[in-house]
């Protein structure tokens, strides 16, 4: 079926949503089915507003810097749809002539994704998706494009800020990470160790309840211990209740954005151990750092871009692709597709088997299981405070 092909980007951007739109542009202009290949200008937004950008002849050269630029090049967005807007959406398509849709996103787009193609299927328009979140909480695939980049960041700046912190022990510095439901990134720091000792010397995920008693306990241990401290906590940490560790402080819509759990961890460090802590969220800085991309994520968000277009072309409503493990040592893995059901659209949490909640850290399965996915190699770093001491 010949027919213009339409990309649409929800949710927050990652440091490879582009190379997905890379590998969906290159592979639809090898197609002798798809006339125009246009993108929606700020998610469905400009579906509504009938704002598109046509992709369809953007010089090669323009093309090969999605591959190494982070954010959004076509614009992404948050917009809430209500269920009688996708009736709307789908006339809309068909009015415009469009005979395929795209959309890159999380949990939440992959619902909105499944639920258009219903709309869509009866008017002949073919609807797929293509994962995309940092969080890493899409079920249904070994991890998701986007994760990979976000994991090494951490894991890269969590190693930096060790060094600095072991060059002047002084204080307690507790780090904030994305992941409000699953602790995927917050659980990568462990990676920027090279040594036994070394940095983080806690990880906090929000799989697990937050016990200030027994937090505050292990701080001072370490701390009277080694003179230093590196905390790495998720701003999803909350109580065993279910209670955020901090209050909501501005909402819109659906979302609710609540305080900074790294700030209100180094207030407590020092109101209650009387001990100096600072605070830093890279926030942003991680999702959006193209310097710290994983290559193996972006050759991997390149082919699900590509699979999904060959999806679109074969037929398939409301499918998405998906990375299947071959094998972690040496690293393999292929890309498949799988329909966008209830149960990939679940949260995916970590494994218990991964977390050792006692010893505020996670074990060597997950590391081995996350290893290669950050490939490059982190640097080395050297200190000689370790070295053998003398006497002059």
């Amino acid at each position: 079926m010949m027919g213009d092909l339409l990309l649409i980007h929800g949710g927050a951007p990652t440091a490879v949503i582009n190379s997905s739109l890379y590998g969906a542009i290159c592979e639809a202009r090898h197609s002798k089915e798809i006339s125009h290949i246009l993108a929606s200008r700020a998610g469905i937004a400009g579906l509504w507003s009938n704002r598109f950008i046509d992709l369809t002849d953007i010089p090669q050269s323009r093309l090969e810097l999605l591959k190494s630029t982070p954010g959004s090049a076509i614009g992404t967005g948050r917009d809430h749809l209500e269920p009688e807007d996708y009736e709307k959406l789908a006339e809309l398509l068909e009015k415009r002539k469009i005979s395929y849709v795209l959309m890159t996103g999380g949990n939440g787009t992959m619902d909105t994704c499944r639920k258009l193609s219903q709309a869509c299927a009866p008017r002949g328009i073919v609807v797929d998706g293509i994962p995309k979140t940092m969080d890493n909480d899409l079920e249904g695939t070994d991890h998701s494009p986007g994760y990979p980049s976000a994991a090494r960041f951490i894991a890269g700046s969590v190693k930096e800020v060790a060094q600095d912190v072991k060059g002047l022990a002084i204080h307690v510095v507790v780090i904030e990470t994305f992941g409000r439901d699953a602790g995927w990134i917050t659980a990568s720091s462990a990676l920027a160790r090279e040594n036994p000792g070394d940095a983080p010397h806690m990880i906090l995920y929000p799989e697990i309840p937050f016990d200030e008693a027994k937090f505050l306990k292990r701080v001072k241990e370490l701390f009277e211990k080694n003179g230093e401290v590196v905390v790495v906590a998720s701003e999803g940490l909350r109580y065993a209740d279910g209670t955020p560790i901090v209050e909501p402080v501005f909402s819109v819509g659906r979302s609710v954005y609540f305080g900074d759990v790294a700030a209100y961890l180094s207030q407590l460090i020092m109101k209650k151990l009387g001990i100096k802590a600072r605070n830093e969220k890279p926030g942003i800085l991680g999702r959006a750092s193209g310097m710290w991309a994983s290559e193996i994520d972006k050759e991997e968000a390149i082919a699900c871009g590509r699979k999904a277009v060959q999806l679109v072309l074969q037929g398939k409503q409301a499918y998405m692709p998906v990375i299947h493990r071959i094998s972690t040592d040496p690293y393999q893995s292929v890309v498949d597709a799988v329909p966008i059901d209830d149960s990939v659209l679940q949260a995916k949490a970590m494994p218990a088997a991964y977390l050792d909640p006692d010893t505020y850290d996670v074990n060597d399965a997950f590391v081995d299981w996350l290893r290669p996915l950050i490939k490059p190699e982190l640097p080395s770093y050297v200190s000689f405070l370790d070295d053998k001491e003398i006497k002059r």
